[in-house]
């Protein structure tokens, strides 16, 4: 272990060790060093944190326990998963097919989309162990029902596009356990999946633990997660370990600089850190729907900028689509809101409730079925008409999406995508485009080596800051967030936060975030509402909602927040 890092006493010795890791070194082919001798543990029955922002070495320490190194790495130090080695090309088939297995952080990358979820979880065990079709299917069953997956011989017969994220996220943790490995390597398996089912998938893998006595290497961003579900915490910076120990210690009395500053940047939903607070009384009014005339913004801002121009109202607005073999699926039911210029407006709920349509509705992606929809008393429900009104509301409402590799073209380097959008919407010319774009991507904590950068080649957290710096490029009058930070480590999630809230201060811009984290809802918006099978049932001030919730369902949301024990 190198540097100044803090050590724990109580990990594991090597002899009582199911996964030990000694001075681990990893080069590159051209010499660069990722991994500086790395060293961990993991018991029998143990769960190990592994914790640090993205690039700190932490996915690519957990892929050596499966052999998963890049192409012609040099590789140092050991790696024994109970007593041997998954870097000798022996002992590296077999360790894969029983002692250790690993649950990636995008189900839908690891599961074909061609194939059944019974194909993928019974092909090991009919090609490498010989069972019989109809024996590995019950076999199969009988793990999607160990993860809590409601009628499991059904999905068995279905796609993956016919599941929903946390259903496919428990098909790969089923799948993992086919051979019943004794270690499981969690790489940020929940960090995309809303409280509820975070909560459950959680609580699965705390159950296999004890049951099975199996250990688990845990990696994730998330402290409040790391401190809920781990025993010890291993926390890594530039591909080496600045600190670890007990979960609860390490988190409440960190040693590292570095440790305190992720702490410190880690929404809480009590505590210190508040909602952020703009403009005045008549910004931060309720979201109800109503409208107060005696509250009303004023028309001008002290700069120039309209406010009224930045006033989003949702009244009585509705969609339903049809689905072969479900009939018709309420997507949203009578939907109003009202977001005040320069106000934040939170939509909280679980996967399927609704947020993200309704969302999309406001953007323009989607038509309403019944109801209006007007921003700056212009109507925004219909579809635009010519060049000129499809570039004002592009201009006027941008959208931050999930999936940011979806929304940006793998052909363009991320520099020129948000150059790209300068030059269409503020008339700017090439050099002062790409100087204000290295600028924005600065912003969002990246530099000039990932300006030149295609997607393909940045990490997922890379690339969302690269879909918000676009998206803030042009300075819109509605910034719509579609969990658009799930997947960004504490500390730039707060610096991409901070920087809309300085475009909040500036220009009076109007937020609709949507979130399933409900700390950073508390840290950014005044006003919240709670969406549920396409309803709202239940609004109002954030830190009321948070702190004396009305409705069985939000009490529901906030039981299931990960917090430290």
């Amino acid at each position: 272990m190198t540097g100044s890092a803090v050590l724990d006493t109580s990990a594991p010795s090597s002899a009582t060790a199911l996964l030990d890791i000694r001075e681990l070194t990893l080069d590159l082919a051209d010499g660069t060093r990722l991994l500086h001798g790395i060293s961990l543990s993991v018991a029998p029955g143990e769960t190990v944190g592994l914790v640090g922002e993205s690039g700190s070495g932490k996915s690519l320490t957990a892929r050596t326990v499966l052999g998963l190194t890049p192409d012609r790495a040099e590789i140092g130090g050991s790696v024994s998963v109970d007593g041997r080695s998954p870097l000798a090309p022996a002992t590296l088939r077999s360790i894969r097919r029983a002692d250790a297995a690993m649950v990636f952080q995008d189900p839908r990358a690891g599961i074909n989309p061609m194939r059944t979820i019974g194909d993928h979880l019974t092909e090991a065990l009919r090609l490498n162990e010989g069972w019989s079709r109809s024996r590995a299917r019950a076999r199969a069953a009988e793990l999607l029902a160990d993860v809590r997956l409601p009628s499991p011989a059904e999905h068995l017969d279905q796609h993956p596009h016919e599941l929903s994220g946390g259903m496919l996220q428990r098909v790969m943790i089923a799948g993992a356990l086919t051979t019943s490995p004794r270690l499981l390597v969690c790489d940020e398996p929940t960090t995309a999946l809303d409280v509820t089912t975070q909560a459950e998938i959680v609580q699965v893998l705390r159950e296999l633990c004890a049951e099975r006595g199996m250990g688990m290497l845990f990696i994730t961003h998330d402290l409040n997660l790391a401190g809920s579900l781990c025993d010890r915490l291993v926390v890594m910076k530039d591909g080496a370990v600045v600190e670890e120990g007990p979960a609860l210690e390490v988190l409440r009395a960190p040693q590292a600089e570095y440790t305190r500053r992720l702490v410190a940047a880690t929404p809480r939903l009590t505590g210190d850190i508040g909602v952020i607070s703009f403009g005045t009384a008549s910004d931060r009014e309720t979201a109800t729907g109503r409208r107060d005339s005696a509250q009303e913004p004023q028309s001008r801002r002290g700069d120039g900028v309209s406010r009224e121009g930045r006033t989003v109202e949702v009244s009585g607005v509705s969609k339903t689509y049809r689905v072969r073999g479900r009939g018709e699926v309420h997507a949203v039911a009578d939907a109003t809101l009202r977001i005040p210029a320069g106000g934040a407006l939170a939509v909280v709920g679980e996967s399927g409730s609704g947020k993200s349509t309704l969302a999309r509705m406001i953007v323009g992606l989607e038509q309403v079925d019944t109801g209006t929809i007007r921003i700056g008393g212009r109507d925004a429900g219909s579809v635009p008409k010519g060049r000129e009104e499809r570039l004002a509301r592009a201009k006027s409402v941008q959208m931050v999406f999930q999936d940011p590799y979806l929304s940006l073209d793998p052909r363009i380097p991320a520099g020129r995508a948000v150059a790209d959008v300068l030059r269409l919407h503020a008339g700017l010319d090439k050099a002062a485009a790409n100087s204000r774009a290295l600028e924005l991507l600065t912003a969002v904590g990246l530099g000039e080596e990932h300006a030149v950068a295609r997607p393909k080649t940045l990490s997922g957290g890379q690339r969302q800051r690269v879909a918000i710096a676009r998206a803030l490029a042009i300075e819109p009058d509605l910034l719509v967030m579609d969990e658009a930070t799930s997947a960004l480590d504490v500390s730039v999630q707060a610096q991409v936060l901070d920087l809309v809230a300085d475009i909040r201060r500036r220009q009076g811009l109007t937020l609709l975030f949507i979130s399933h984290d409900l700390a950073v809802v508390r840290r950014v918006c005044e006003q919240t509402l709670v969406m549920r099978r396409g309803e709202i049932v239940e609004r109002g001030a954030t830190a009321e909602l948070l702190t004396n919730p009305q409705h069985e369902y939000t009490r529901l949301l906030l039981d299931s927040v990960p917090v430290p024990a």
